[in-house]
């Protein structure tokens, strides 16, 4: 028997099974916790019907669909996840909700029978007709015939937007006879290549190097959106709104009349065209006359579930006060329509409803006035806790045995089950060790699964038990795909725009203006146009790419133009060589310090460190798991480890810190925590307590929260070797501070001591083992150049079940402000509300307050002393207080979980890296976080801000701040790195090209050989450019002709072949001799070429000094025997002049290929000499 057996055989639920016809509604009382789960999941199974099941509160969804997982295959369970504000569906409007939504859609329309689980306001929503969801579907297979118009016309109405790359789920783009689709359930958006009107290849590529992955036969492209409309129904929905437009503005006075117009002509218009703008939902009374909802796609024979009645009225009162009060205040800055409808209502819906409905309740009470055709009580009990007291449980299955029950102990995962067995087997507790879908009646059963809770079923004489309740350990959730995770939609920060600044490395910094193709001497060459002072222009060809850089600076300052031609800029890299010489020196001593060092070897992971780590309640992103190993085998080599661990905040990087203190203290040695704030020391003192109980481990803390006398005896402990680990502010490095044993030393957000500080930290440091934690990603570029300085792990996942952190960004609105509150008060959670001037902070204090007068509000600001800051913030973290008004002082490194609602005032102010940080103080627990950014009504945005608003909103979908940060922070953080005299310098020749000079620096200083090169002329008056009918779009043209300047080797070559075809189509001859002059430039600047130009039929090549010493003429001829040319050879000037002679019947197919063989030649017989000898002094470690 399987566990839904249990279920389905007891006579409750075969009294249910009667009353399930359509227009039937029964009552189910007595259901609670994962019963509840077990329950309807043995519904679907036993009665092959679908099932809608309606909850209260997107959280209470959420829960459910976690558990419901633990019995359900993926493709028998969905989420219809709507948010709970209209509001803030408009302003998010989030692709992930999309995207479940329409698969939740067409589960429903499927012919299998699926769970759908969605929260009250999902109910209540507007959809478009069932028959027109059905039909805004197409499929696509090789060998269709589609008209290219008709195709995009129709991708649009089905809610796809047209872009240039496809990015992200919802994009399409069209270059010439290729279109890109990224339907929105696909892991992978699809190229679709047409020969004339047939498509003639199907394939999937990866959207962050547009390269095709694998073919396909066929794909089914899904609507991008659930708000589908029929032309028929645009017409409609344009003509009704523009009546009611019509209508209301005369009723108004001529201002807000002229308001309302503006806000609705608009929307009508997009309409028209095909627009899908999330905006139209609030007017989707009018666009959906018939009101069709959820319940109308569920199939005729399916089930109605609603969990709990009384809670989801208590919740609609609550949605529909939060709707009127967003109403009102829409209203009165006349932006909707009065008397709007925006969703449908609990008691019609129910009433109205023809399917069998199901009403499940703890107890029979708060139904008012629905009648039942029966009710049928089915009594559970949930399960005791037994805080990891065997004795105590074993007296409970002892109990449960004499009365014949079937007790089922689940656990998670198949590793622990040895474990828990041979436990149980300590306290005689006799168990059998078997798989849930062989279930033996009355015996005591161990099974690797998983539910949130545990339940007596005692009509089924059922016990189960889950590790939540043997030993209060949190069930980890099983991890469900998640479809978004591939929406990579950040380019990278190099991207050039016309109109951004460049450094060339020779003339300085000007200003892109765009690329031009211009022909010279009869030949086409793309040309890059660059603005200098006094309107002078440089034309630069893009064979010289590699000369200009994006300008990249630590603040968006406007660089000073240089002068073409002028002196400064000379000037200006001298200073900065200079410069970059001193840190270079630093750089290689240190490493020298660091090889010769000799640390602790700690020995190798043990079964007490397998068991550590498998308490860990939650599951460990890939990221996390591969940075413990690198943690971990860096510290069991005898060299110190020196690790920088970056990753965004709330990626888990505290548990790779306590995995290493625990297998530091294993080993006999003591581990000390540094951090910058007493807060901090305290929330990671917490964090320990709890993580390390249940094993022999003595944690304490030095902070300003501890009496001196506590702190004295601590030191005491630290020397006689009673304390493991200590975690403490700048106090721990107090000379009175002695270890007896110091083995690993973790240190958090480095950045932010003080210099002495870090003068005895290094003392502290000498020979233990080192782990520094920050949040501020500090470039990896510029790591690179520190190579072997620090080694750097990286964490750039995200947890599972973190949600992105909903964005909005909107007009200074009361209402507003008043819900967001409110909401997060009601599910007893904090906000912070960020005003940025201390002089009037107490005001807007006073104005909270007045708007939710429940409230307790607290506030904190820069001019406080650091006692008043942490006394305040200690007393919000105790949860003293509701809402927490502060200015920006709270960017750095607050750790306040319970807090997951921020408001922003005059969000237009702050530069993006700001924002990003502020947002990331929310958003850290497994709650949906909700962000406010406003800025003042009526207030025109400059186009900066708005960008850097819009940016923001567009990260949340990813909840991804590591490529933010790559914009804005990196460049801080170049800066921190080196110390702030750095600044200036970085600024003043940009980021990219500083870097640069310090890599060849540091690289010269360690005695690196390079391989010498040239830099090779080529000239030889053939097309050989990137046509603009073959690529349109100006970036991707530049990438393309970054890639061919950057090539090292030839198999790059044929890369890039693939690539174009790829992406596409065939390309012309133009191209190919683009690619071939590439190669030939690749080997000529290896073989010490210095100029190779063709003077009508003669190609002279003029080989460098250097090359002439390696190269004797009858090496010349020996290369010159791969080709088919005429040469002669000889000496001016001490350099070697070969002249190769085109016979007149040879096309450029034909001699081309032929200088590139002979210049391969050349390289081969070079590189004998050239080319480095292998390093022997130090055999290279592997990582």
């Amino acid at each position: 028997m399987n566990l839904e057996a249990f279920m389905t055989q007891t006579t409750q639920f075969k009294d249910i099974k009667r009353t399930l016809a359509p227009g039937q509604r029964q009552l189910v009382t007595g259901l609670n916790g994962s019963a509840e789960t077990l329950f309807i999941a043995s519904l679907l199974h036993d009665q092959q019907r679908s099932i809608v099941y309606v909850t209260d509160t997107l959280y209470h969804a959420g829960q459910l669909v976690d558990d419901l997982a633990n019995l359900l295959r993926d493709d028998e369970l969905f989420e219809f996840p709507v948010e709970e504000l209209l509001a803030a569906e408009v302003a998010t409007s989030s692709p992930e909700y999309r995207s479940s939504r329409i698969d939740a859609l067409r589960a429903l329309q499927s012919d299998h029978p699926v769970v759908i689980v969605t929260a009250l306001s999902g109910l209540r929503r507007f959809l478009p007709a069932p028959a027109n969801f059905a039909a805004a579907r197409f499929t696509v297979k090789v060998g269709d015939d589609f008209d290219l118009e008709d195709l995009q016309q129709r991708l649009f109405a089905m809610g796809y937007a047209h872009q240039k790359l496809v990015a992200g789920p919802g994009d399409f783009a069209v270059r010439g006879s290729i279109v890109d689709i990224y339907p929105l359930a696909a892991d992978y958006p699809v190229r679709l290549d047409f020969f004339d009107t047939e498509v003639d290849s199907l394939r999937y590529f990866d959207p962050a190097t547009q390269r095709s992955i694998e073919n396909a036969e066929m794909v089914e492209v899904l609507p991008a959106t659930d708000f589908i409309l029929t032309a028929a129904e645009r017409t409609a929905g344009a003509a009704a709104l523009t009546a009611e437009l019509t209508k209301q503005a005369g009723k108004l006075a001529a201002d807000a009349a002229t308001n309302l117009t503006d806000q609705v002509q608009p929307l009508i218009d997009g309409l028209k065209k095909g627009s899908v703008d999330p905006q139209l939902m609030e007017f989707a009374d009018y666009l959906f006359p018939e009101h069709n909802q959820l319940l109308d796609y569920l199939p005729a024979d399916g089930l109605a579930l609603f969990g709990d009645y009384s809670r989801l009225q208590d919740a609609e009162r609550q949605l529909l006060e939060d709707e009127a009060n967003w109403a009102t205040d829409k209203l009165s800055h006349h932006q909707i329509f009065a008397q709007q409808i925006f969703g449908g209502e609990l008691r019609p819906i129910v009433k109205e409803d023809q399917h069998a409905q199901l009403m499940l309740a703890l107890f029979q009470k708060g139904m008012g006035s629905l009648r039942f055709q029966a009710i049928t009580n089915i009594t559970t009990r949930a399960m005791q806790q037994f805080f990891g007291q065997l004795p105590v449980m074993k007296t409970e299955i002892d109990r449960w045995q004499k009365q014949k029950q079937t007790v089922v102990l689940l656990v998670q995962d198949e590793e622990r089950l040895e474990k828990i067995e041979q436990t149980l087997d300590d306290f005689e507790i006799k168990v059998v060790l078997t798989k849930s879908a062989n279930l033996q009646p009355n015996l005591t059963q161990l099974v690797p699964e998983r539910l949130r809770t545990g339940f007596e079923l005692p009509e089924a004489n059922l016990v189960i038990i889950t590790e939540a309740e043997m030993f209060q350990k949190i069930t980890k959730k099983r991890a469900r795909r998640q479809t978004m995770a591939n929406a990579e939609r950040l380019k990278s920060y190099t991207d050039l725009k016309p109109g951004d600044y460049v450094v060339h490395v020779n003339h300085g910094i000007g200003k892109f203006i765009g690329m031009q193709t211009l022909t010279v001497d009869g030949v086409h060459q793309d040309y890059m146009t660059i603005d200098y002072q006094d309107n002078a222009q440089l034309f630069i060809p893009v064979t010289q790419l590699n000369l200009i850089q994006k300008y990249v600076s630590s603040e968006d300052k406007k660089p000073r133009i240089n002068k073409l031609g002028g002196s400064e800029w000379a000037k200006t890299k001298r200073k900065v060589a200079a410069k970059i010489e001193d840190i270079a020196d630093e750089l290689v001593d240190l490493y020298a310090k660091r090889a010769a060092e000799k640390g602790f070897a700690f020995p190798v992971d043990d079964s007490l460190q397998t068991d550590f780590e498998n308490d860990f309640p939650y599951a460990e992103t890939p990221d996390q798991l591969r940075t413990i190993e690198e943690v971990k085998h860096d510290m069991e080599k005898p060299r110190p480890m020196d690790r920088l661990l970056v990753g965004d905040v709330g990626y888990g990087k505290t548990e790779v810190a306590l995995r290493a203190a625990f297998k530091a203290v294993e080993a006999g040695k003591q581990v000390a925590f540094l951090v910058p704030t007493t807060i901090l020391a305290q929330q990671h003192y917490d964090t320990m307590v709890s993580r390390f109980e249940g094993y022999p481990i003595n944690v304490e803390m030095f902070s300003r929260f501890r009496t001196t006398k506590q702190i004295h005896q601590s030191i005491k402990d630290l020397e006689s070797g009673q304390l493991d680990i200590v975690v403490g502010t700048h106090r721990l490095l107090s000379q009175d501070v002695k270890f007896k044993n110091l083995g690993l030393v973790l240190v958090d957000e480095e950045q932010r001591f003080g210099v002495k500080h870090k003068e005895r930290l290094k003392e502290l440091k000498a020979n233990v083992d080192v782990l520094t934690l920050t949040a501020t990603p500090i470039p990896r570029t510029l790591h690179m150049s520190m190579l072997g300085v620090r080694d750097l792990s990286v964490i750039e996942t995200p947890p599972a079940n973190r949600f992105p952190i909903q964005t909005y960004v909107m007009e200074q609105n009361a209402g507003a402000i008043q819900d967001g509150i409110r909401r997060e008060m009601q599910r007893g959670g904090q906000v912070f509300y960020l005003h940025n001037r201390v002089d009037d902070i107490e005001k807007t204090v006073g104005q909270v307050q007045s708007l939710v007068p429940e409230a307790r509000v607290g506030y904190i600001h820069g001019k406080m002393t650091e006692a008043q800051l942490e006394g305040v913030l200690f007393d919000f973290l105790r949860g003293e207080y509701d809402v927490l008004v502060t200015t920006t002082i709270i960017e750095t490194g607050i750790d306040i979980p319970n807090a997951n609602t921020l408001f922003v005032e005059n969000a237009d102010r702050m530069g993006l890296s700001q924002l990003y940080q502020l947002r990331g103080r929310i958003g850290r627990s497994n709650r949906v976080a909700y962000a406010y950014f406003t800025y003042k009504p009526n207030k025109v945005l400059t186009e900066v801000s708005e960008k850097r608003l819009e940016a923001i909103k567009d990260f949340t979908e990813l909840g991804s701040g590591f490529k933010i940060a790559m914009r804005d922070l990196s460049i801080r953080g170049a800066g921190n790195l080196l110390g702030k005299q750095q600044h200036g310098f970085i600024n003043s020749v940009g980021y990219d090209l500083y870097t640069q000079m310090l890599s060849e620096a540091v690289a010269k200083k360690r005695g690196k050989q390079t391989q010498p090169k040239t830099d090779t002329t080529v000239e030889l008056g053939v097309e050989a450019y990137l046509p603009s009918d073959y690529i349109e779009d100006e970036q991707q043209k530049i990438e393309m002709y970054k890639r061919i300047r950057q090539l090292e080797n030839d198999d790059e070559v044929s890369e890039i072949q693939a690539d174009l075809i790829d992406r596409f189509g065939e390309y012309p001859d133009a191209v190919s001799q683009l690619l071939t002059i590439g190669q030939l430039k690749l080997a000529a600047d290896l073989a010490l070429v210095d100029k190779i130009r063709r003077v009508n039929g003669d190609v002279f090549v003029t080989i460098s000094k250097r090359g002439t010493n390696i190269l004797g003429g009858e090496d010349v001829f020996k290369a010159l025997a791969a080709t088919d040319m005429k040469a002669t050879v000889g000496i001016t000037d001490d350099r070697l002049h070969v002249k190769l002679v085109i016979q007149p019947k040879m096309t450029v197919n034909d001699w081309l290929p032929q200088v590139q063989q002979f210049m391969a030649a050349l390289r081969d017989i070079v590189e004998v000499t050239t080319k480095p000898k292998a390093d022997d002094k130090q055999p290279k470690e592997q990582a």
